[in-house]
């Protein structure tokens, strides 16, 4: 029998998190992408905790007019910027289940266009 999107995501989501794992050196940079709105956070996960995070539902971001892959890479800029000042450079990137294509992509880009290295 087939699975259905969420196992079959969330069965991804477990093999991409048994290799990508954040360190205080290389947090992990994860994604998740709702049918509305994008977020993404920098996790220390040693630690486990959130260093930096961004979405579309931020005060600045949530103005912003465009479709949901230009505000994608809005929001990727944002984040790149906020971890910079945060001392963070490289990160350890988590898709989160998501292909790499369309919104998950727009903001991978965005956060290297900000100078972000992964």
């Amino acid at each position: 029998m087939a699975l259905s999107k969420t196992e079959r995501r969330d069965r991804i989501r477990k093999r991409i998190r048994k290799i990508s794992f954040g360190t205080a050196e290389r947090p992990r940079l994860s994604v998740y992408r709702s049918n509305k709105e994008i977020y993404a956070q920098v996790i220390d996960d040693n630690e486990g905790k959130t260093l930096v995070a961004a979405s579309s539902r931020d005060k600045e971001l949530s103005k912003a007019k465009g479709t949901k892959t230009e505000i994608a890479t809005l929001v990727g800029k944002a984040l790149a910027e906020k971890a910079l000042k945060a001392g963070i450079e490289t990160v350890a990137f988590d898709r989160g289940g998501n292909l790499y294509h369309g919104r998950v992509k727009s903001l991978a880009e965005g956060a290297r266009e900000g100078g972000l290295k992964f």
